[in-house]
């Protein structure tokens, strides 16, 4: 039988800074972009970074990313998996 290889995807040194809002976080995001829910890119909730952040359906993602010329933030609605 295979030996169970775990990572801590929380502290992975490839893993971008990542937190679940609060819903009141959430609807000033969804203000800001002046957009709605469905328009923000997806994660399903099966993501091992969604269950480690133990995230639930609908809750939104703020994702810290540095490309090499700065820090930006980018954000993901939780889905349920088909």
């Amino acid at each position: 039988m295979a030996k169970k290889i775990e990572i801590d995807v929380l502290n992975h040194v490839l893993t971008p800074k990542v937190r679940v809002l609060s819903k009141k976080e959430k609807g000033e995001v969804i203000k800001f972009y002046n957009a709605k829910e469905e328009d923000f890119p997806k994660i399903y909730d099966n993501d091992p970074l969604v269950i480690a952040l133990k995230a639930k359906v609908g809750d939104m993602l703020e994702i810290k990313r540095n490309d090499g010329t700065g820090e930006y933030l980018y954000y993901r609605i939780v889905i349920e998996s088909p």
